[in-house]
């Protein structure tokens, strides 16, 4: 341990009252599993119908707390990892997502959960996808255009910045997005290979890398590729196995090591392309999806083994949760194989429907949660940075983590209520919902971003669209959202919408000093 991590990791144990006690005698680990695109109704302890079992997640949520009322910050990925990491709501500042060639979406000296973990002695490792951005502008070459996705338009040899190693993570791998450019490894600021050719986009099908030529398509729905640089060696089918291979040597790396770590794992599935590997074809009975989570199950059980065999399982925080809901081809998942990855919401990725937002959340944290306990409280992945800084007994500056609320007190059992009752939900600019206590408001005319085919409607109960231009659902009695009380309750709906419009406008930015 350097010495400025030594002195920091000193006053956190003083201040978290360690010295001294043997039995406490390290801070604890954070280890936070971040999947990308899965609906709450996948996994098997959240949906006992769910066609696809996960033992690794199950037992996790046996031996910690699972949260039914879990949200990220938006529909999609960018957004999302923005906010879970600053603990400030993406809509504050941005909508959209990195586009694979887009400047970094985190500011200059912004507070980060890395950060202020780094500041406490705290080794941070991000291993996965970061999709937020990298000053790509460093290694491009003075006559080629901004956002060039030609893979000769770079000096690939070079160091280039604004990636995790500049956002305080001590080190980074990884493939940036797993189907968005460029394709190659990169570990923490270059390439760990250059690429030597532009991979082109040509719908379903792409026959420019050998890999791909081989398997014409993924196993399951499209590749949904980018186009930019690749290497013509690049294997899709070998990214999610290569992480969890890296993920899982990092932690084994840290046995017998007292400086407490920060592993942030954003896994690429069960994003598309949807290409899990051979062993773990028809593990599940919900096709090739099914499979990939099957397999991401998996891999989580492979980094909890890992923490186990390095002596770190018993002082270290796991947290599971995702980035948004499943991707639209669930639709017809649940046509063909009956699985309907949201269950029992509506909505999907990029929908301000619960399904679109609403996360699978597990937290098993020695000492405070209780084995196999659940908790009904409103909770955001925007409060994390702040429940862990309570924890360490460190100050947040007024001026970050802005939308975080303190749940440490709540998850201690020193305080009854949990201290969140609102939230806003958000993916696009024109569209937003709010809810509050057991209210919902769609303050639009549908919460679906892409349209809800007429026979899925039909499938699980809902009635024809009506022409109301908003939606209020009381999530008590309608946890599905059928029922819109828009015109029954036009005082609830006038008071939803003053408070959005309060909140958007800042007089509630920040809820630690509004308490």
């Amino acid at each position: 341990m350097n010495k400025p991590h030594a002195i920091r990791a000193l006053l956190c144990a003083a201040g978290l009252g360690l010295i001294g006690n043997p039995a406490a005698a390290k801070p604890l680990n954070i280890v936070l599993l971040y999947v990308d695109d899965i609906g709450y109704g996948d996994l098997s302890c959240y949906n006992p119908d769910s066609k696809i079992i996960t033992p690794h997640l199950d037992q996790l949520a046996a031996e910690g707390l699972r949260f039914t009322d879990a949200h990220c910050s938006s529909g999609i990925c960018t957004p999302s990892r923005y906010a879970l990491l600053t603990g400030r709501s993406h809509w504050r500042d941005f909508h959209g997502i990195d586009r694979g060639f887009d400047p970094p979406f985190i500011r200059p000296g912004q507070l980060t959960m890395q950060k202020m973990l780094q500041e406490s002695g705290y080794h941070t490792a991000c291993i996965g996808k970061w999709h937020l951005g990298w000053d790509w502008s460093s290694i491009r070459k003075p006559d080629a255009e901004p956002g060039s996705v030609n893979h000769e338009d770079y000096v690939w040899t070079k160091a280039f910045r604004g990636g995790p190693v500049d956002h305080h993570f001590d080190y980074y791998f990884g493939d940036n997005v797993i189907n968005f450019p460029p394709y190659a490894w990169i570990e923490n600021d270059r390439l760990l290979s250059h690429p030597d050719m532009t991979l082109s986009r040509h719908g379903r099908g792409v026959t420019t890398i050998t890999e791909l030529e081989r398997r014409q398509y993924t196993k399951e729905s499209h590749w949904g590729l980018r186009q930019g640089p690749a290497t013509s060696d690049w294997d899709f089918f070998e990214v999610l196995p290569t992480l969890t291979e890296k993920a899982v040597e990092y932690v084994l790396s840290r046995k017998g090591n007292d400086e407490p770590f920060f592993l942030y794992y954003p896994f690429t599935s069960p994003h598309i392309p949807v290409v899990p590997s051979d062993e773990y074809d028809a593990t599940s009975e919900a096709g090739a999806y099914g499979d990939f989570v099957v397999q991401t199950d998996a891999d989580c059980g492979r980094i909890i083994a890992a923490l186990k065999e390095a002596g770190h399982y018993d002082n270290t925080i796991i947290i599971f949760t995702g980035d948004n809901g499943a991707e639209i081809c669930a639709y017809l998942r649940d046509e063909k194989f009956d699985h309907w990855s949201s269950h029992p919401f509506r909505g999907l990725k990029r929908d301000i429907y619960e399904g679109g937002h609403r996360m699978p959340t597990i937290l098993r944290w020695p000492g405070v949660t209780e084995p196999g306990t659940t908790t009904d409280a409103l909770f955001s992945q925007t409060d994390l940075i702040g429940t862990f800084a309570s924890h360490l007994g460190y100050e947040l500056p007024d001026d970050s983590a802005e939308d975080s609320f303190d749940f440490y007190p709540y998850l201690k059992g020193k305080v009854e209520d949990a201290p969140r009752v609102t939230m806003v939900h958000n993916t696009f600019p024109r569209a937003y919902a709010i809810r509050h206590h057991e209210w919902v408001l769609i303050n639009a005319r549908s919460g679906s971003q892409r349209g809800e085919p007429e026979e899925w409607l039909e499938k699980h109960g809902y009635p024809a669209s009506d022409d109301h231009p908003v939606g209020l659902y009381n999530l008590a009695e309608d946890i599905g959202q059928r029922n819109n009380l828009a015109e029954k309750h036009p005082e609830k709906v006038t008071e939803l919408q003053e408070l959005l419009q309060e909140i958007r406008d800042g007089e509630h930015t920040s809820p630690r000093l509004a308490e």
